[in-house]
């Protein structure tokens, strides 16, 4: 299953907001460096879906990533 995300860095409130079954807005708090906020979107989506493992497909410098998910 593939999940698209697009991701706020820098945020002043943490939110997430599901537009559809496979796409998510979602604001952090964290600074995009250093992996920083890609290892905070993996961990939210880890929330989301626990029984899952997740891989990150494209998006590694950009905000709009896409993730693969794994059912375990």
């Amino acid at each position: 299953m593939h999940i698209r995300v697009i991701v706020f860095p820098e945020s002043k409130k943490e939110e997430i907001e599901k537009l559809s079954e496979n796409k998510i807005i979602l604001k952090i708090k964290e600074k995009a460096q250093k992996g920083e906020a890609n290892q905070k979107v993996i961990k939210v989506l880890k929330e989301f879906y626990p029984s899952s493992k997740i891989r990150m497909v494209k998006g590694g410098k950009s905000k709009n990533k896409i993730f693969y998910l794994y059912e375990t």
